[in-house]
């Protein structure tokens, strides 16, 4: 595996390394010693999947606040996203910065979301399926995100919001939201 530090403190890109033969090919892509060696959590509590229909589909900015801490390994095995972080941490020299990577079923990156990163994604082809795994359960007390469209943080979305759920869209300003601690 490919771990590439990514501009937030604790986030990465991760790519397998594929081994090809007549067959097709064959790539770890989680190794609990490999990622230990860069800090990374290596044990995980929770996996589930996210299916988007519609080219544009925005989902996030979410994150859960307290603890335990939920780290992210984010995964596309169809379609394209246009995945993004968001350092939401209380002292960080970061905080509510962004950054960016195009995962895709063909390029098969995966993103490491530290805890106390806000993430979320806008698909770039129908029918995207994301697959992540959680160092945490979810804890609905512990929900927080904030908004996609903040001004003050200013993701730079690649196509226009074709689907946003109600609840994404009423997150609060990065001004509103109590930093991870």
């Amino acid at each position: 595996m490919i771990i590439e530090p990514l501009p937030l403190a604790g986030c990465f890109r991760i790519l397998p390394e594929a081994h090809r033969d007549s067959r097709g090919l064959f790539a770890r892509f989680f190794c609990p010693r490999e990622f230990a060696m860069h800090g990374l959590a290596g044990r995980w509590e929770q996996g589930n999947l996210s299916l988007s229909h519609v080219r544009g589909t925005l989902r996030g900015m979410h994150f859960q606040n307290g603890a335990p801490p939920e780290a992210k390994l984010i995964r596309c095995v169809a379609g394209a996203a246009f995945d993004v972080l968001v350092d939401l941490r209380a002292g960080s020299t970061s905080f509510g910065q962004w950054c960016s990577v195009e995962i895709s079923a063909e390029n098969r990156a995966m993103v490491y979301c530290a805890a106390g990163c806000a993430h979320g994604f806008q698909t770039l082809s129908p029918d995207t399926e994301l697959n992540y795994l959680h160092s945490a359960p979810y804890a609905p007390a512990q929900e927080s995100g904030v908004n996609h469209a903040d001004p003050e943080i200013a993701i730079r979305w690649p196509l226009p919001v074709a689907v946003l759920s109600d609840r994404d869209a009423a997150l609060p300003a990065l001004k509103d939201v109590v930093p991870y601690s």
